[in-house]
């Protein structure tokens, strides 16, 4: 039994050095960035009010609360603006700023926690308001901004780090943040391919085939689609093997490089060929971030060993 408890403690508490959580925020950062940055001209119009939106922000914000009363939305930010003469569209301005200086502070780390906070709670609320509007790269997201946001910040990367004197806590705790969020992919993983599996259309290709051809997402030519009909078939059953698989391959140390670089490739692929940028980007640096750190290590440790090894000795 204490061995059992021992295997498990050191499962659950691995000593981490933390290049994970750098990884993380800055990717999530520039996510967020991006994010704001691509709803430049149409931040009023989607969160405007009734009449000015292209949604009322009302009618989504009632459906939110049929579900729950304490999920955070723009609404509540604007009338508290509202009570301090602030009018609507320039309280939403405002937030759109917050929301983009949030996650220039966190590509850097500087004030990482509460750049962490603000930069959830903000993307959050954007998010439930424009409820009719979020897809699966809102989820995501949203869980890796939450998991930042209660990991032990800064990290050895950051500037609070650097320059403020900040510390990160110690590596049993940090190990500990990665391992939740490593077994939180899995499950993603595992319970979406068990999904897409269960039905035909991803052994037949046509859930690859509605993918591809249905608008916006059409980048591919049709008649080009057409031409690679016969390949289809197998893209959707390497989808569903590749995820399925994901959280028993991911873990041992001969197979995770290959797995870990078939999830990459997937989601790179998925961004390039449905113009899914931003769905692309956060997946990636949620696996990358999650299983990939050491690989960034052995190839920095490579880097350092070959400029060492031409750097020719002076005779004394």
């Amino acid at each position: 039994m204490p061995q059992v408890l021992s295997r498990w403690r050191s499962f659950l508490f691995p000593a981490d050095p933390g290049i994970w959580l750098g990884l993380l925020r800055m990717g999530l950062g520039l996510q967020v960035v991006l994010y704001a940055w691509s709803l430049r001209n149409d931040w009023l119009y989607l969160y405007g009010s009734r009449g000015r939106g292209l949604v009322s922000r009302a009618l989504d914000e009632a459906i939110l609360a049929g579900g729950s009363e304490l999920t955070p939305r723009l609404g509540w930010l604007i009338a508290a603006g509202r009570h301090l003469g602030i009018s609507e569209a320039g309280m939403l301005s405002l937030l759109w700023w917050g929301l983009v200086l949030a996650g220039l502070l966190l590509i850097p780390g500087f004030l990482s926690r509460p750049a962490a906070i603000s930069a959830w709670f903000l993307y959050l609320s954007s998010v439930k308001s424009g409820l009719l509007f979020a897809y699966g790269v809102d989820n995501f997201t949203t869980i890796g901004l939450f998991y930042l946001m209660i990991a032990p910040l800064p990290d050895a990367w950051s500037l609070d780090w650097r320059f403020r004197g900040r510390r990160s806590a110690q590596p049993a705790r940090l190990g500990f943040h990665r391992r939740v969020l490593q077994i939180h992919l899995c499950f993603i993983y595992l319970f979406g391919g068990i999904s897409k599996a269960l039905g035909i259309e991803w052994w037949n290709g046509v859930s690859v085939w509605r993918a591809l051809t249905r608008p916006p997402f059409d980048l591919i030519p049709s008649d080009l689609l057409i031409r690679f009909a016969p390949l289809l078939p197998a893209l959707g059953i390497l989808v569903c093997l590749l995820e399925t698989g994901y959280a028993f391959f991911i873990w041992p140390q001969r197979t995770r490089p290959y797995w870990l670089a078939g999830i990459l490739g997937m989601h790179l692929a998925i961004g390039l060929t449905m113009g899914l940028y931003l769905f692309a980007f956060i997946m990636i640096v949620l696996n990358f971030s999650a299983f990939g750190p050491e690989y960034l290590l052995a190839l920095q440790k490579r880097l350092r060993s070959g400029r060492k090894s031409t750097i020719i000795p002076q005779p004394g």
